[in-house]
C-alpha cells in the first residue's frame, strides 16, 4: 500500500480532539471549574464576558500526550471598563479557585495561571484578557510580588493567531484539504519532539513555534493537488533549516546555536525567548535547546531522505518507526493493512471522530 496509508492511521493515532472518548473527564473539570471562575469574576464585579480554548485545541493540532495528561488552556475574556489597575488582582483570584479545587501547586506566571490536577493527569493554564469597544485584546501580564515596572495590560491578539495558523487562502486550489495536511504536520512534528527529546529540553521545544515555523514553510503547489505527507514533510524541514529560525552563537568549543520565532500577531515577541541575569526575557532560546533542535532536526532530515529513497515499504515503515516512535506502526507484511494492530484498535476506542485524517503549552 502507499506510505500515505500509513501515515493516515499513524496521524488517527496520535489525534486528539476535546471530543476524544478519553478526554471526557479533564473536559468536565474544565468546565465545572470554569463555573466557579465565573462565579468568583462576577463577586469581584469583573464578570466573564466571553472565554475560549488557546492553544492546540482551538487549532486542531492536539496529540495525545506519551504520558496519558491532558493540558487545558483557556483564556477568560473581561470589559476593559470592569478591569482592575493591577492585572494581578484577578491572578489571585483565579489562584484562589484553583487551590479549592484540589490542584497541586498552582502558581502565577507571567503570561497566565498554571497548575496540575491531583487526581487525573490534567494541566491547566488560564489566561486573562481585558476587551475594549473596538474588540482590541490586552493580556494580564505579571507574577504575585511583580514590581509596577513588571506588570501590565499589555496588548494581544489571541484569537488574531488562532485565525492565522487556521487561514488557508494562501494555499491556492483546494485549501482545505492543503490546511489539513499542514495541521497533520504539525501532529507529526510534536509527536517526533516528544520521543527524541527529554523531558526537561521537549518542555522549551514550544508547540506554538513548531506551528508557526511549519506554517510559514508549508509551501504546497498553488495549483497541483496535495503530494502524500512524507514529500510535503521532507520539504518543510528542509526550508526550516534554511531559514533564520537557528542562528549559530559564538563559542570556543563547539558550535552551538539559539531558535528564534516571532509571533505572527500581537505582541509580536519571540515565543522561545529566555533570560538572563537579572530574570529579564531576551529573544531567543537557551543554546541548550537551540543546539539539540539543529541537531535533531538534520538527523530528521535525513531520516525523512532515507525513507523517500527506500523502496521496500516495510522498510519504509521501519525508518519512520525510528522517527515517531511505536504509534507508526511497521507492517507484518508489505500491503498489510494493520487493522488488527494495537494502534488500529486504539484509534477505533479513542478516536472515533478522527476517521478524517488531518483535522497549543501553546498550538
Amino acid at each position: 500500500m502507499p506510505i500515505q496509508t500509513h501515515f493516515d492511521k499513524f496521524n488517527q493515532a496520535i489525534y486528539l480532539t476535546n471530543q476524544s472518548s478519553g478526554y471526557k473527564k479533564a473536559k468536565e473539570k474544565d468546565e465545572s471549574i470554569l463555573n466557579d471562575l465565573k462565579q468568583h469574576f462576577r463577586d469581584k464585579e469583573c464578570p466573564i464576558k466571553d472565554t475560549f480554548l488557546q492553544g492546540s485545541f482551538s487549532v486542531d493540532t492536539a496529540i495525545n500526550s506519551l504520558e496519558g495528561d491532558y493540558d487545558v488552556d483557556r483564556a477568560l475574556v473581561i470589559d476593559e471598563n470592569n478591569a482592575p489597575t493591577d492585572p494581578i488582582k484577578l491572578k489571585e483570584v483565579v489562584l484562589d479557585v484553583l487551590k479549592k479545587r484540589n490542584f497541586k501547586n498552582p502558581k502565577v506566571k507571567k503570561p497566565c495561571v498554571t497548575a496540575d490536577y491531583l487526581s487525573i493527569n490534567l494541566h491547566i493554564d488560564y489566561t486573562i484578557y481585558t476587551l475594549d469597544s473596538l474588540g482590541n485584546y490586552k493580556l494580564a501580564v505579571g507574577k504575585l510580588g511583580s514590581s509596577e515596572n513588571n506588570k501590565e495590560w499589555s496588548p494581544s491578539d489571541p484569537k488574531g493567531l488562532i485565525e492565522w495558523i487556521n487561514g488557508y487562502s494562501s494555499y491556492g486550489s483546494d485549501g482545505l484539504a492543503k490546511r489539513k495536511q499542514y495541521k497533520r504536520l504539525v501532529r507529526y512534528m510534536k509527536r517526533w519532539r516528544d520521543v527524541n527529546f527529554n523531558e526537561q529540553s521537549r518542555k522549551k521545544l514550544f508547540s506554538i513555534g513548531l506551528t508557526i515555523m511549519i506554517k510559514e514553510q508549508y509551501k504546497p503547489s498553488a495549483y497541483a493537488e496535495i503530494e502524500n505527507d512524507l514529500a510535503v514533510l521532507e520539504e518543510t524541514i528542509r526550508n526550516i533549516l534554511n531559514a533564520e529560525y537557528i542562528r549559530s552563537e559564538y563559542s570556543p568549543d563547539l558550535p552551538q546555536y539559539r531558535i528564534y520565532t516571532s509571533l505572527p500577531t500581537r505582541p509580536f515577541r519571540d515565543v522561545f525567548q529566555h533570560k538572563v541575569d537579572g530574570g529579564q526575557s531576551v529573544s531567543g532560546s537557551d543554546k541548550n535547546i537551540g543546539t539539540q533542535f539543529r541537531n535533531k532536526l538534520q538527523t530528521l532530515l535525513s531520516q525523512l531522505e532515507n525513507a523517500i529513497a527506500e523502496t521496500d515499504e516495510i522498510k519504509q515503515c521501519e525508518i519512520l518507526n525510528k522517527v515517531f516512535g511505536d504509534d507508526f506502526k511497521v507492517p507484518s507484511s508489505a500491503g498489510s493493512t494493520g487493522s488488527g494492530s494495537v494502534g488500529g484498535a486504539v484509534a477505533a476506542s479513542y478516536f472515533p471522530t478522527a476517521g478524517a485524517s488531518g483535522t497549543s503549552q501553546g498550538a
